[in-house]
């Protein structure tokens, strides 16, 4: 931060610098309608110098940067289909208020201040997303059984998860990085199932066909698959072959845009159905690929677990 000590040489040369003409031992710092946090200037001297602690000086800048960061929000397609505008985010600008700390420690600023906030722009603006919803150039369709509430609600959160993704050129989409955790704390429930005999899935059930669903996808989309595995045994919602587990501490699903134009991730789970479909412009050159479709009517029986069955199953 060579810049933090030219304008500390700066405030030390000026007339009545460090002569003890200081009157305002506090510098209280508005925080966008928050409480303010009230600076002691004697907690940022240095011992035995009129000077500021560097040391305490970015640890108070780390403080601020917390407190005041506001994140951008993309705008996104709502859920009757008309687009919902991007909302600016606020982060501390850390110059001018260095400008306005450094004012106040050598007795030439006001005692009291509003943070000074740079604007933080997001990444999705309504006009890119307009350019980038026209074209559909992969899609695909899951089913399953909506009976099971807790799977059923699984499936819902990781869609809504995927949902509005947008994937600029050269970037790669990670499954994992995207969805997150899937914790009880994040909303997801216990959905393990008895299928033909075996026991399936835990904490997030129903997480693996969303990932799925979602490499069928991309993969008619002609998009680059970077990551996928598959189950150590067929899955029902997808032709053997075709799925793509996925695991908080283990496998991920990724796949790189390596189109010249961003892509959408479109993802809606409605009752028994799982639909993934991948927008862009009218401009992009893709290359899809053949990808088998499912068809509805194919899963085999299902049943939740009971308490007997998750304690004699491996």
């Amino acid at each position: 931060m060579n810049w933090l000590w030219i304008s500390m040489l700066t405030r030390l040369l000026q007339p009545g610098a460090g002569d003890g003409q200081q009157t305002d031992e506090q510098l209280a710092v508005a925080l966008r309608g928050q409480n303010p946090v009230v600076i002691h200037r004697a907690d940022y001297a240095s011992p035995g110098f009129t000077m500021v602690d560097l040391d305490k000086f970015d640890a108070l800048i780390g403080q601020l940067e917390k407190r005041s960061y506001e994140a951008p929000r993309n705008a996104i397609i709502g859920d009757h289909g008309g687009i919902v505008a991007e909302r600016l985010g606020y982060r501390l600008d850390k110059r001018l208020f260095t400008e306005k700390f450094y004012a106040y420690f050598y007795g030439t600023g006001a005692a009291a201040i509003e943070a000074p906030l740079a604007p933080v722009y997001p990444r999705v603006d309504r006009e890119l997303l307009a350019e980038i919803k026209e074209k559909p150039i992969g899609q695909y369709a899951t089913y399953y059984n909506s009976r099971n509430k807790n799977r059923s609600h699984n499936i819902r959160l990781a869609a809504q998860a995927i949902n509005n993704t947008v994937i600029f050129p050269g970037e790669t989409f990670s499954f994992n990085r995207i969805v997150g955790q899937r914790t009880k704390q994040k909303g997801y429930l216990e959905a393990p199932v008895i299928v033909r005999g075996e026991l399936s899935e835990g904490i997030g059930g129903g997480i693996c066909q969303v990932s799925s669903t979602l490499f069928n996808a991309s993969d008619r989309a002609g998009l680059k698959i970077v990551k996928r595995y598959s189950h150590s045994r067929n899955v029902p919602y997808v032709r053997p072959g075709r799925d793509a587990t996925v695991s908080w501490d283990g496998p991920d699903f990724a796949f790189q845009n390596q189109y010249n134009q961003p892509v959408l991730i479109r993802a809606l789970a409605v009752p028994g159905k799982l639909y993934v479909s991948i927008y862009s412009s009218d401009v992009i050159e893709y290359k899809p690929r053949n990808v088998p479709g499912m068809t509805f009517g194919v899963l085999p029986e299902e049943a939740p677990a009971t308490a007997e069955d998750l304690e004699w199953l491996p």
